[in-house]
């Protein structure tokens, strides 16, 4: 998946259970969480035409129902739960506690893995948005994000 998102020229940042797996959490995460830039309608568009080419499709929705993943689609959701054919993404134009796609790329580093350079959430900014998620499951890997911010300080 990231490689295809950068592929098709992408401007994201993964965030979540992906972001806490690259500062070395060891959570495992059945989905790919991203923020992305959505008052670029060139991005939008970009992030779309990857998007349909995985035949991707609401999470949760009754399959066959009729709809249409384009550039408005995403500007008018702004946190999407999407299944693929490449697996399940979460596609959001802002983060709880960080802020809209300016301010996480501001608070995020590049990264390599998996043969892609991509951007990830920096620590600080996804213990933020764990907290500021306000569910369970976020405040259970606080612990952990936090013993790693510092190690990290170390």
């Amino acid at each position: 998946m990231l490689s295809g998102l950068t592929r098709g020229k992408v401007r994201f940042v993964v965030v979540g259970g992906v972001a806490a797996a690259a500062h070395g959490s060891s959570r495992v995460t059945n989905d790919l969480d991203i923020c992305y830039d959505a008052f670029d309608k060139a991005n939008l568009v970009a992030l779309a035409k990857v998007l349909s080419s995985w035949g991707a499709y609401p999470r949760g929705i009754e399959p066959g129902l009729p709809f249409i993943l384009d550039d408005r689609t995403l500007f008018g959701a702004p946190v999407l739960p999407l299944t693929t054919g490449e697996g399940d993404i979460d596609v959001m134009d802002r983060i709880a506690g960080v802020g809209d796609f300016t301010a996480v790329r501001l608070h995020s580093k590049r990264i390599s893995a998996l043969g892609v350079r991509f951007r990830v959430l920096d620590l600080p900014s996804l213990i933020k948005a764990k907290r500021a998620a306000g569910r369970p499951r976020d405040h259970e890997h606080l612990p952990e994000l936090e013993a790693l911010l510092a190690l990290s300080k170390r």
